[in-house]
């Protein structure tokens, strides 16, 4: 079994990486950070699994189809992308530079359609699959001060459902996590309690529930958030 992560070695990415491969999946993973990719994946190979680790910024979009690339020269196979990878950069979307629309854009909606078109496309020969897109509350309801990343996590969220309606036919499944405030490094600094926070490893333990359900059944999507923040 293969699984695919974006953004893998920190939050969210990396709780999802190191729970899929104490369940034995092969990862790939990329990251920004190369120091960081070769520690991670030294870790992760630990648990005798296959790592293939690529240095890629997901708002390039040469990166992220060099990220495919290797993936598909690696794995025959892929059955579970999780297009973890995103950006917040705080500001009100009126003020702010064009420039923090765009970086949001690229990172949050575009290289998720590009890993969601191509290797759904692998999943769809194979007849089987599941695609994970980790949005926001924010795809639902926008928030003051998150102009920008609203609009983005709210396109992320429109892809996926439109994934899940193209994709169902071939027996793929396709399922949004929408999580509030998570303990990941936007909030680097606060000085808010972290047993406040959504846990990323609330967020991998999900993944692999839902992973452990029935073929027939597609979890559309799950909202969590803090119980008292």
């Amino acid at each position: 079994m293969n699984a695919v992560i974006t953004g893998a070695t920190k939050g969210i990415g990396k709780a999802v990486a190191m729970a899929l491969a104490k369940q034995g999946y092969n990862l790939a993973i990329c990251s920004r950070n190369q120091n960081e990719l070769n520690l991670f994946k030294q870790e992760l190979e630990t648990y005798h699994i296959k790592v293939v680790a690529v240095q890629a910024d997901c708002a390039q979009k040469a990166d992220v189809i060099n990220f495919l690339e290797n993936i598909e020269s690696k794995f025959k196979q892929v059955d579970i992308l999780v297009n973890n990878a995103g950006i917040f950069l705080p500001h009100n979307l009126i003020d702010e530079d064009d420039e923090n629309f765009e970086i949001q854009q690229q990172i949050n909606v575009n290289a998720a359609y590009y890993l969601a078109k191509r290797l759904g496309k692998m999943m769809c020969e194979r007849q089987s699959g599941h695609i994970f897109n980790i949005c926001s509350v924010v795809s639902k309801s926008p928030v003051k001060g998150a102009g920008s990343y609203s609009v983005t996590k709210a396109a992320l969220l429109s892809l996926n459902n439109v994934l899940r309606d193209e994709l169902a036919q071939h027996n793929i499944k396709v399922t949004a996590i929408l999580p509030g405030s998570t303990l990941t490094a936007s909030w680097e600094g606060t000085t808010i309690s972290p047993e406040k926070f959504v846990q990323p490893q609330d967020i991998a333990q999900l993944i692999t529930c839902v992973l452990s359900l029935s073929k027939g059944v597609n979890v559309d999507e799950i909202m969590l958030t803090p119980l008292n923040f």
